[in-house]
């Protein structure tokens, strides 16, 4: 009886939740228009908005006048008052957090939360959920137990402000009516050292009647392993009662066939699209394609085509000047202190009505399927450390991620031709990896946590690069091959005989 209260409460929940959510669906560029006039007035006896003229913002184009597009770079010095302990700077007051992620240049990025900007974060997960359970007609899922795979709740503090990994922060503010159900145990959470947390989290759900599983693709393509391993079943077949996937952080579709391999059996899965920025988009038709963009959120958008990204002066476009099937950097104004920030995403609109994104790729070449954000500084470094301890030459390199090897865990391949080579190929590898690990606390976590086998080098006969060049038609001029990517199209066209020969 008391399992048919819950899924009942919970669908009338939801049912009144997608109908009041019409409204901003049906308002969305009004909305858009009410929130910056909202940001500007909130912020403008912030040093920020004194700096940038708030007082005398009255329009969408006198805000563009008068703030620059930036990226973390542009606000480091904002950001490091406000670690010294300054109150007022970007937003009224402190940040409630900061979210310690890994930086696009180089060090870690603290992203500040305001006591504003984090209950958008919780409810935008929520209604992810609301939107499916009236979309289902059903909610067996909230009487099973759920488990979200994330970092340590732990937090440290930076003058008084509580910092730590966005997951760890937004599991202090789970509802309590979650709680009951909710795995792994806080003791078990806490665990820094991957591999033994997942053994832990093994231990406490292979028992029980899991129905909601929620975290990026390649955690939890980790814990199923491990789920098979020791049981010798198929998910569906442990957890015959599991109905829902929620993802995000990294593009589920590269991980697609083997999460079904592992699940043998039909789960639905929402995807998301959060950031330790903001709570931008979130599947609301769990069997379409698209995230509905969060328009009243707290959050302005804009958009820079994706061809104006090398011009001085970009175009920056709102929401009614958006096309459909075009990449436009995405660009963020938040209730957190974030001005005209990029956040180094390309979405791209596949409907107007309402608004529905994907997100097509970065804006910067990288790798991170799995969620590592490796970039071309820490990887172009590490190279310069190894080649002073070896007597090598490389004549162009390019780094890819092998997401399904036939055998064995992924990796990061490095694709080298070399014209002087190392005397021991293994040992240049090896010291690689480390000095990759040193730079990118990310990477080193998935090397330490069994998710990833230290990188691969492929070796290249001399000229390979030149005829790939060639053959795309990207020979001469200013065009470059890109060193990092986040997908195999490079890659694929060297280790593919048919290709190269």
């Amino acid at each position: 009886m008391l399992n048919f209260i819950k899924k009942s409460v919970a669908q009338l929940w939801a049912k009144q939740y997608v109908k009041t959510s019409e409204k901003f669906i049906q308002n969305a560029i009004s909305d858009q228009e009410k929130t910056l006039h909202n940001l500007v007035k909130k912020a403008k006896h912030t040093h920020f908005g004194r700096e940038h003229d708030f007082e005398n913002i009255r329009s969408i184009r006198d805000f563009q006048m008068r703030v620059p597009l930036v990226d973390y770079e542009d606000l480091k010095h904002y950001i490091e008052r406000i670690k010294q302990g300054e109150s007022d700077i970007l937003w009224p007051g402190k940040p409630e957090y900061f979210a310690k992620t890994s930086g696009t240049t180089s060090g870690s990025k603290y992203i500040p939360i305001s006591k504003e900007g984090i209950p958008y974060q919780i409810n935008a997960a929520k209604s992810a959920l609301f939107f499916y359970i009236n979309q289902k007609k059903e909610a067996d899922f909230v009487n099973g137990k759920m488990i979200f795979l994330q970092g340590s709740p732990e937090l440290s503090h930076l003058h008084a402000i509580p910092t730590g990994r966005l997951s760890g922060i937004v599991d202090h503010h789970i509802p309590k009516y979650l709680q009951k159900n909710r795995l792994p145990s806080r003791d078990t959470n806490t665990i820094t050292d991957w591999e033994i947390k997942i053994s832990k989290i093994v231990e406490e759900t292979q028992k029980e009647n899991m129905t909601l599983i929620s975290g990026i693709p390649p955690w939890l393509i980790m814990y199923f392993e491990k789920l098979t391993e020791e049981t010798g079943k198929k998910i569906k077949e442990l957890f015959p009662h599991l109905q829902l996937i929620v993802t995000g952080g990294v593009n589920y579709e590269p991980y697609r066939d083997k999460m079904n391999t592992l699940l043998g059996g039909d789960v639905d899965i929402i995807q998301t699209f959060p950031a330790s920025e903001g709570f931008f988009a979130y599947q609301n038709n769990y069997k379409e394609e698209g995230l509905l963009l969060l328009t009243n959120h707290g959050i302005f958008y804009e958009f820079i085509p994706y061809e104006d990204l090398s011009q001085e002066m970009p175009r920056r476009l709102t929401l009614d000047q958006i096309e459909l099937h075009t990449d436009y950097a995405l660009v963020i104004t938040t209730n957190s202190g974030l001005w005209a920030y990029m956040i180094g995403d390309l979405v791209r609109f596949i409907s107007k009505q309402p608004y529905k994104i994907i997100v097509s790729g970065r804006t910067k070449h990288y790798t991170s399927a799995f969620g590592e954000h490796v970039i071309a500084y820490e990887v172009e470094e590490a190279l310069k450390e190894t080649l002073l301890k070896y007597p090598a030459q490389i004549s162009e390199f390019h780094l890819a991620p092998q997401v399904s090897p036939t055998n064995g865990l992924p990796y990061h391949e490095w694709l080298i031709e070399f014209e002087k080579e190392p005397s021991d190929l293994y040992s240049f590898a090896k010291t690689l990896d480390r000095a990759l690990r040193d730079r990118n606390t990310y990477y080193d976590d998935l090397i330490m946590g069994n998710i990833l086998q230290p990188l691969v080098i492929t070796q290249l006969k001399r000229g390979s690069f030149l005829h790939y060049a060639k053959t795309q038609g990207k020979l001469g001029g200013q065009n470059k091959i890109p060193r990092l990517a986040n997908n195999r199209d490079i890659a694929d066209f060297f280790t593919n005989p048919t290709q190269t020969s």
